[in-house]
């Protein structure tokens, strides 16, 4: 398995989920697990997904999910689960 951390965060709009979603399921990536939440209008999503049956490299796929982000008003960033954690030890 091939962990990928992808977080999302914007102003909340309709379609935002479903936009990534859909995304994610025609690139054969798979959500493992997922949290969201809207705070006075700010949405911010975190997935942990399983991109090993996805056939495009983390460089390709974080390009086109930050274009996708850029499209539909909000910062995607995907990051191999090593590098996140990585990022985020104290």
């Amino acid at each position: 398995m091939q962990k990928t951390i992808i977080t999302v965060v914007g102003k909340d709009t309709v379609g935002i989920i479903a936009r990534v979603c859909t995304y994610l399921a025609k690139e054969q990536i798979n959500i493992l697990d997922i949290s969201q939440t809207i705070v006075d209008g700010y949405f911010n999503m975190m997935m942990v997904t399983d991109t090993s049956a996805c056939a495009k490299d983390m460089k390709k796929l974080s390009e086109e999910m930050k274009a996708l982000g850029e499209e539909i008003g909000v910062v995607i960033r995907c990051q191999h689960e090593d590098i996140f954690q990585m990022m985020h030890r104290i």
